[in-house]
C-alpha cells in the first residue's frame, strides 16, 4: 500500500452499493462494507477470519467507471464509488463458476456429511443449475484418513480455506496445496502428528472434502439440535455448539466464520456424568457434611453461579473456601492491580492478534492455552510480529513463530521479570521511587542467576524500538511461584509505563470467574467437603464421589473467559441427580434454579445484574461478538511498593514440570474417547542420562502429597534436564496440586 493510501486509513468515505448509500472507513474492502450494510454478496472461498484468498471469484462486483469485474473481497472501496453487486452479467459469471465447480463433483449428497449445510449444494440451487452440460475425465482419488479428520479429494473444490486456517490461525502448518492443474489436491505434510487442530480446518470446509472421521456417516446435519454454549476446558470460553440427537452429543461445531476451537474444545465433549438418579441418603449426608465442615475445597471446573453459591455458603456457615489454582491466580492479580489501579489486566485476544511484538513468559502456551497461541500465530502471520518466548523449556510446536527464545533457569522468574522490566523501561520516564528501584538492581548478578544474557535482553529491546503494538502474555508458571506477587508487580509496570497489551492467562477451567467471585483461603483445615476434589465428603461430576454432580455440559450458567467476557453455557445432556443449588437451599439459601444467581454475580467485581435468559449469544454479520457481556474493570487503590529481590534458589539435577499435553486440561478431557493421550513422564536423552533412567522404565514420585506412577519416555526433540509431567490422568486429585509447576525429581524405581 502506498504511503498516501496508508495515511488515509480510517478516513470516513461514502459509497453507493445497489442504490444504498453506505458510510464506512477507507481501508475496508467492498465486501466488508456490503456486509456491514446487510447487502448480500455470494462467496465460496472467503473466510472472514483469514486474509482474503481470492480463488473462487464468486464475490465479483461491478464498479461504475471501472472496466471489467472486480473481486470485492480484495478491492478497497474508494470514496464516491458506485457499486453493483447483482445484474445479469454478474449472475451469469457466478453461474459459470458454479458449472466449473460442479465438474465431476460426485453427486453423493444422499450420503455426504455436509449435505444440508453445504455451500456447493446451496449455490448450485441459488444459481439455477439443474444439470451439468459438460464434464472432465474422472480421476482415481481415494479417501485419505488423517486421524481426527478424513479427506476426500474427489469432493475438494480447492478453495484453500483449510490451508489458510492451518497456516494463519492454528499454526500447525500441516496442510499445503499440491498444484497440478485439474489434479491439484490438498496434502497433509504432518500426518504422523495427527493434529486435533485440523478439526478447525475441517470446520471451514464448504463441502464434504474434510470431515470429522468420528462423525462421518453417523447423522444428517438437519437431524441434530444445536445447543449454543462455551467451552469449559482451558479458560478461553470459546464459542461452541453441542450438536445433539437422542440425548447424545454427536459433535461440536463453532461459528467458524469468526471463531476457532482447539482440539479439546472440538473433541473433548463426551464427559457427562450419565445415568444418575437422586440418591436421597447421599444427599442428606452431603447436607450434614457441609454443616460439619470447616473447609470447602473445589476445582476450577465449576460455573460462576456455583462459585457464588459456595461464596454464600462460606458467608453463612463460616467455612474456609479453598481452590488452589484460582487462589494463586487471585493473589497474583491482586498484586498486579496494586500497580495498575485496575482490577483486570488490560489485554484482549483481538489486540494480541494485531500486535507487532509479543513477549510470552511463564507458560508453555501451546499446551496451556491453545486459543492464546492461535492469536500469537495470527500476529506472526499477519503482521510479521516479533515473538520472544521466555521459558526454561523450548517448545518445538511453536518454533515456526518464535523469533527469539530466551531461556531462564527454573525458579528464576522473579529475576527474569526484573530484567525484562529494566530492559524495556530504560528509556521511559518513571516516578523517582520506581526508577531508583530499577537502577538499584544488580543486573549482572540477576543475569548470572537466571542465565539470561544481558545481550539477549538488549537485542529484544532494540528489536522493539521501531515497532508499536506490544503484547505480553503471562502464564500459570508464575502464579504459584514463591515470589508471585512481586513478579506480578514487575510485569504490571509494562502495562502502565510501556503501553503493553497484557494477558495474564488464567489456569484451566473457570479460574478467572472464581478468583473474582470468591473470597478464597490459602489452606484447608479440619473436616473438608470437596467439589471435584477428594475430601472427607466428595461431590463429583466424574461419578466417583460420595454424591454425584452434573458435568459442565449438563449445566446452565456462565463462565468468565480469559478475554474478560461473561458467557452463557447451556445443558446439552440431561442430568437426573441433585445439584449444588439443592444443597444450598437446605443450608438456608433460597433459589429455585442455579441460574437465579446469574443476576446476583458481584457488581463490585465488574459483573452485571442480568438475568441468565437475557444474555445474548451470537455474532453479527461483521463478526462482532454479542456473547454475554464484558466485565467492567474496577478502580483499585494503587500501592507501587517493591521489595528487594530474593536470592534465587536453583534446581540441581533433574527437574519435572507439571504440564498437560495440548488437548488435555483436566480429568474431564481425559474421559473423552477422541482425545487419547498417554500419561507418561517425557524427557530428553540428556534427562535420561542425568537420572540414569531408561526409555520405558517405571518410576514413582510424590508431589504435594499425591503419588504419581509414571512410565518414562524419551523424546528426542526435547533438550535439557527438565521432563514434562502430565496431571490430566490423576482424576480429582489433580486439583490438590498447589505448588510451583517446577520441582526437583526425587523418585523411586518401580518395585523397589
Amino acid at each position: 500500500m502506498s504511503r498516501h493510501n496508508s495515511m488515509n486509513i480510517g478516513k470516513t468515505i461514502m459509497v453507493t452499493i445497489d442504490g444504498k448509500t453506505c458510510q464506512s472507513t477507507f481501508g475496508k474492502t467492498i465486501l466488508e462494507i456490503a456486509r456491514e450494510n446487510d447487502i448480500y454478496v455470494p462467496t465460496m472461498c472467503y473466510l472472514t477470519k483469514v486474509q482474503p484468498i481470492g480463488s473462487c471469484r464468486m464475490c465479483v462486483v461491478e464498479v461504475e467507471g471501472v472496466d471489467g469485474m472486480i473481486l470485492s473481497c480484495q478491492e478497497k472501496a474508494t470514496d464516491g464509488a458506485v457499486i453493483h453487486t447483482n445484474n445479469a452479467e454478474l449472475y451469469q459469471e457466478r453461474q459459470n463458476i458454479m458449472k466449473l465447480y460442479n465438474v465431476n463433483h460426485p453427486l453423493e449428497c444422499g450420503v455426504c456429511d455436509k449435505s444440508g449445510e453445504c455451500d456447493l449444494q446451496n449455490k448450485t440451487l441459488e444459481f439455477g443449475l439443474p444439470q451439468q452440460a459438460f464434464t472432465a475425465r474422472d480421476q482415481h482419488r481415494p479417501v485419505e484418513n488423517w486421524g481426527h479428520v478424513s479427506y476426500d479429494p474427489a469432493l475438494c473444490i480447492m478453495c484453500e480455506k483449510c490451508v489458510r486456517v492451518s497456516t494463519e490461525i492454528t499454526g500447525d502448518e500441516a496442510l499445503k496445496v499440491k498444484f497440478g492443474g485439474y489434479g491439484s489436491t490438498i496434502i497433509n505434510t504432518k500426518q504422523e502428528k495427527n493434529y486435533a487442530s485440523l478439526g478447525e480446518a475441517a470446520a471451514v470446509c464448504p463441502v464434504g472434502a474434510l470431515v470429522s472421521t468420528d462423525f462421518k456417516y453417523t447423522s444428517n446435519a438437519w437431524e441434530l439440535t444445536k445447543i449454543p454454549s462455551a467451552c469449559p476446558h482451558c479458560g478461553g470460553g470459546c464459542q461452541m455448539n453441542y450438536e445433539v440427537k437422542h440425548d447424545r452429543i454427536y459433535r461440536v461445531t463453532n461459528t467458524f466464520e469468526f471463531t476457532s476451537l482447539c482440539g479439546a474444545g472440538r473433541y473433548g465433549f463426551d464427559y457427562a456424568n450419565e445415568n444418575v438418579t437422586k440418591d436421597k441418603t447421599a444427599f442428606e449426608q452431603a447436607v450434614e457434611a457441609f454443616k460439619n465442615a470447616q473447609t470447602v475445597i473445589f476445582s476450577s471446573q465449576i460455573s460462576n453461579e456455583e462459585a457464588l453459591i459456595l461464596q454464600k455458603i462460606k458467608e453463612k456457615l463460616g467455612v474456609k473456601l479453598v481452590s488452589y489454582e484460582a487462589g494463586a491466580y487471585q493473589k497474583f492479580m491482586q498484586a498486579y492491580s496494586s500497580v495498575t489501579g485496575e482490577s483486570l489486566y488490560n489485554g484482549s485476544l483481538k489486540a494480541l492478534a494485531e500486535s507487532r511484538a509479543v513477549i510470552v513468559m511463564g507458560t508453555r502456551i501451546n499446551d496451556d492455552s491453545p486459543t492464546v497461541k492461535y492469536h500469537i500465530n495470527m500476529a506472526s502471520k499477519w503482521h510479521s510480529a516479533r515473538v520472544a518466548y521466555m521459558h526454561p523449556l523450548e517448545d518445538m510446536e511453536i518454533q515456526n513463530i518464535v523469533t527469539q527464545f530466551i531461556k531462564y533457569e527454573a525458579g528464576s522468574e522473579e529475576g527474569a521479570a526484573a530484567l525484562l522490566a529494566d530492559a524495556l523501561l530504560k528509556e521511559v520516564e518513571l516516578p523517582k521511587a520506581l526508577r531508583a528501584f530499577l537502577d538499584d538492581l544488580d543486573i549482572g548478578n540477576l543475569s548470572a542467576e537466571s542465565n539470561i544474557g544481558e545481550e539477549e535482553l538488549e537485542a529484544l529491546r532494540k528489536s522493539l524500538i521501531k515497532k508499536s503494538g506490544f503484547s505480553l502474555v503471562a502464564g500459570a508458571d508464575l502464579y504459584a511461584h514463591p515470589r508471585a506477587e512481586q513478579i506480578a508487580k514487575l510485569l504490571a509496570l509494562l502495562e502502565v509505563y510501556a503501553g503493553f497489551n497484557v494477558i495474564c492467562v488464567p489456569p484451566a477451567g473457570n479460574a478467572m470467574g472464581i478468583s473474582l467471585i470468591c473470597d478464597l483461603d490459602e489452606m484447608t483445615e479440619g473436616r473438608t467437603v470437596g467439589y471435584n476434589v477428594p475430601a472427607d465428603f466428595t461431590l463429583s461430576a466424574l461419578g466417583d464421589g460420595d454424591l454425584d454432580m452434573p458435568a459442565m455440559n449438563q449445566q446452565e450458567g456462565t463462565l468468565t473467559t480469559l478475554d474478560k467476557r461473561v458467557v452463557p453455557i447451556n445443558a446439552a445432556l440431561p442430568y437426573g441427580g441433585y445439584v449444588l443449588n439443592d444443597i444450598a437451599n437446605c443450608l438456608g439459601l433460597n433459589a429455585e434454579y442455579t441460574i437465579a444467581y446469574t443476576k446476583l454475580l458481584p457488581k463490585e467485581k465488574g459483573f452485571e445484574s442480568v438475568e441468565f435468559d437475557a444474555l445474548p449469544d451470537y455474532f453479527d454479520s461483521m463478526g462482532n461478538e454479542h456473547r454475554g457481556y464484558l466485565l467492567k474493570s474496577q478502580k483499585v487503590s494503587v500501592k507501587r511498593a517493591f521489595n528487594a529481590l530474593e536470592e534465587i534458589e536453583g534446581f540441581d539435577g533433574a527437574v519435572i514440570y507439571n504440564c498437560n499435553p495440548t488437548e488435555q486440561f483436566s480429568p474431564f478431557t481425559a474421559k473423552s474417547k477422541l482425545l487419547k493421550d498417554e500419561a507418561v513422564l517425557l524427557g530428553s536423552q540428556q534427562f535420561a542420562t542425568a537420572t540414569k533412567l531408561h526409555d520405558g522404565e517405571k518410576i514413582t514420585f510424590t508431589l504435594d502429597g499425591i503419588k504419581f506412577d509414571r512410565v518414562f519416555k524419551i523424546d528426542t526433540s526435547m533438550k535439557g534436564t527438565i521432563a514434562l509431567n502430565p496431571t490430566f490422568d490423576m482424576g480429582l486429585s489433580g486439583a490438590l496440586l498447589s505448588s510451583y509447576r517446577f520441582s526437583r525429581l526425587d523418585f523411586e524405581r518401580a518395585g523397589k
